[in-house]
């Protein structure tokens, strides 16, 4: 198995333990990762600002994939959701790939349409696939009980980006119980994580953060694991600054799930960055089974 892999501009910038976490997984998996060093933005923050801007940062990033022969695998679900939107907007609309297409012929490149692009999850449940997945776990966990998120971007709209069911996804459920862990079922798990809005309305922002993990902790979970940088850094950064301002003492740590995969693989803590993330998450060793 072999993606080209696509970062985004967030995560090397401001969450470093994604990076690492999953590569560790990734090459315990058997999955090879392949650098193209000319990748740039993904287009998502200037979509709503300059529709064709955005969707020709996307092409080029298809293009350049496309002339490596190669599927590209996504860590962030913003990014993911930008990069189905620009392959599919491109092949149902052929002025718009015409148009987009002789901006990009300029550097010699060329957008078909001829690749998939693919969330980290994606990956890991439909091709390394969870019967491999769970020959290799070293340490199961026991009685861990996990609340997951799956974040707007994986599953909608869900025509184009194909991720899951948007009304009852369960693909990241059973990734979660690769690991040994429960993960159980919570009444917002859906719902927005309020990262959107951080920077034009940070108090709806945060209310809707400290709503999620309210119910996510009265529901029983121990952790609420993630797959998207700017869900990890509301979960995560925002949840110690709303217990900072708001007096609250919410605490529930949040994971990401090549960290979790990654400690239930066996691979030891430094290259899953678990002591980077905000909240600490490092108890969830007493979760093993053996």
């Amino acid at each position: 198995m072999k993606f080209a892999i696509f970062l985004g501009c967030n995560i090397p910038a401001r969450l470093k333990q994604y990076e690492s976490s999953a590569r560790a997984v990734l090459e315990k998996l058997g999955v090879e990762l392949i650098e193209i060093k000319e990748f740039n933005c993904c287009g998502y923050p200037i979509r709503n600002i300059d529709f064709r801007a955005s969707m020709l940062s996307a092409a080029r990033n298809l293009a350049l994939a496309e002339t490596q022969g190669l599927n590209m695998m996504v860590l962030c679900k913003c990014g993911f959701g930008m990069l189905k939107k620009a392959h599919h907007s491109m092949k149902e609309n052929a002025s718009l790939g015409k148009e987009l297409n002789n901006t990009l012929k300029k550097e010699g490149l060329e957008f078909k349409g001829n690749i998939e692009i693919k969330h980290l999850l994606s990956v890991l449940y439909h091709d390394v696939g969870l019967d491999a997945i769970k020959e290799k776990i070293a340490r199961p966990y026991k009685e861990l009980k996990i609340a997951t998120h799956y974040g707007c971007h994986a599953l909608r709209p869900s025509e184009i980006v194909q991720f899951d069911d948007p009304v009852n996804p369960t693909l990241f459920d059973k990734l979660v119980e690769a690991t040994g862990a429960e993960s159980i079922f919570w009444q917002s798990r859906l719902d927005c994580c309020g990262a959107p809005l951080l920077g034009t309305n940070d108090v709806l922002s945060m209310d809707l953060a400290e709503k999620k993990l309210m119910d996510a902790k009265q529901s029983g979970a121990h952790y609420l694991c993630n797959a998207c940088p700017y869900c990890h850094i509301q979960f995560d950064t925002v949840q110690s600054i709303i217990n900072s301002e708001r007096g609250g003492n919410h605490l529930l740590p949040s994971i990401l799930y090549p960290q979790l995969l990654g400690l239930s693989l066996g691979i030891d803590g430094a290259p899953l960055g678990l002591g980077t993330n905000q909240i600490d998450i490092t108890s969830i060793e007493g979760f093993f089974s053996i």
